[in-house]
């Protein structure tokens, strides 16, 4: 009998992966994202799924980050009740990454109805905190390089993927078949994170292009990162970095302490983590020390002389302080969150330096920041962009086109077919023809609900 895959989302896109394995009347789903970027991909999130949620056997997650996790809460709003298998670090940062998304878009139901920008009278949350955190009840963890059967009669293995904290390589076996989902894959020789580890083999794969068409800088990212800081605050200006919370956050967190310490950035330079949600999760990633690379002492530097804001009120006094500083800030491509506030305030000043650090998915602010747009839209209204922008590319927690390839070499031989998704359309299709033409494989770029047969 053959297995049936659909591609719910991550298909022509970087955002809202869920991919759905049927077989014998039983269902899979592969992660379960939010489709992020242009309003056409968000209002995906407001359809219902062709399938009932209650009809899932199964939920399996790569990893926490919401484009692969943060469609969970609706699903179980609308009647899924089977468990939800993740690593242990991803079940720990779902409990943070989850439970902050429903109460960003109640916040942002709320403003929009203060303020009469919304179209919709009145304007209503995707979901709500309360339901984030009931959905957080049917997460299980799964250990890494542990074979474990699933309802239904499939069996799962995690492999690590680097990318972040908790992140997997899914090996799916059922009716027969191997399914690989390559999740995000990760860097090589991160400081941070272990390298990603390749299947050695698998029927069929699944693997993202999120850079599938370009290479990353090669630059020291400290190097730049001394310059661009250094010359914002010598100038009297602050430095606005708009960073996920999950990954790059710790990233940063980790070279600035460097910098400091070399005395190439003031020890008195304030830094500001102004996320409760970006707190949080360094605080797991430093309790996971066998999911990532950093000694005690490194993992304990993270805390260095960074100033904790959780409070929206200390937020909002942070907007308001003149000093030169750098304030760090969710969301990364600046679609929600605190640093919205930071950048109205401080985006129509030279002075400033707005400093991205990795992939911006079209239609965001972020994505037009760094395409140099002149204004950007918030809260109903548009604020002139007139600091300085940077994107900090080699940053990125996503693997680059050679990166990519290394990582397809390490199978022992080829899948049947190869489906190549999690990219923008220009970026999947470079990537299909490099596979195609120096590993020889089998690849398709799958559509938006496109469904195939696995014999």
């Amino acid at each position: 009998m053959e297995l049936k895959l659909t591609f719910l989302g991550g298909a022509g896109t970087v955002t809202g992966s869920k991919f759905l394995l049927e077989y014998q009347s039983k269902r899979i789903l592969i992660d379960c994202g939010l489709f992020q970027g242009f309003k056409e991909l968000r209002l995906r999130n407001w359809d219902r799924l062709p399938i009932p949620p209650a009809s899932l056997t199964a939920i399996v997650l790569t990893h926490a980050h919401l484009d692969h996790s943060g469609y969970l809460p609706l699903a179980v709003k609308n009647g899924f009740r089977g468990p939800v298998f993740c690593t242990a670090a991803t079940k720990d940062l779902c409990g943070v990454l989850l439970p902050d998304s429903g109460h960003l878009q109640e916040q942002d139901a709320q403003f929009a109805n203060r303020r009469g920008y919304s179209k919709h009278r009145p304007a209503l949350p995707l979901y709500t905190e309360d339901d984030a955190s009931r959905a957080l009840d049917f997460l299980h963890a799964v250990p890494f390089d542990q074979a474990m059967s699933l309802p239904g009669g499939a069996s799962l293995r995690f492999l690590r993927a680097g990318h972040i904290l908790g992140a997997a390589t899914v090996l799916l076996e059922w009716g027969g078949r191997t399914i690989a989902f390559s999740g995000d894959i990760g860097r090589y020789n991160d400081p941070l994170m272990p390298d990603p580890v390749t299947p050695r083999e698998a029927d069929y794969l699944l693997i993202e292009s999120t850079y599938g068409d370009r290479s990353h800088e090669r630059d020291d990212p400290e190097d730049l990162l001394a310059q661009i800081i250094g010359e914002t605050v010598a100038r009297g200006g602050t430095v606005i970095v708009p960073a996920f919370a999950v990954g790059r956050t710790q990233s940063l967190l980790y070279h600035i302490a460097r910098l400091k310490a070399a005395a190439r950035l003031p020890r008195s330079l304030p830094v500001f983590l102004d996320s409760p949600m970006a707190i949080d999760a360094t605080n797991i990633f430093q309790r996971h020390s066998a999911d990532q690379k950093l000694k005690q002492d490194a993992l304990h530097a993270l805390d260095g002389d960074v100033h904790y804001t959780r409070s929206s009120d200390d937020s909002r006094v942070l907007t308001a302080n003149p000093v030169p500083k750098v304030i760090i800030s969710a969301s990364g491509m600046a679609t929600g969150g605190r640093v919205l506030h930071h950048l109205e305030r401080y985006a129509p000043d030279p002075r400033n330096t707005i400093l991205f650090t990795g992939f911006q998915a079209g239609g965001t602010r972020g994505a037009a920041m760094v395409a140099g747009a002149e204004r950007i839209k918030m809260y109903g209204a548009y604020v002139p962009v007139r600091a300085e922008i940077h994107n900090l590319s080699m940053l990125s927690a996503h693997a680059d086109r050679d990166e990519l390839l290394r990582w397809a070499r390490g199978f022992a031989k080829p899948p049947k077919a190869t489906f190549v998704i999690h990219g923008e359309p220009a970026a999947a299709d470079t990537f299909r023809l490099k596979l195609q033409e120096e590993l020889a494989w089998q690849c398709t770029v799958p559509g938006h609900a496109q469904q195939v047969l696995l014999a």
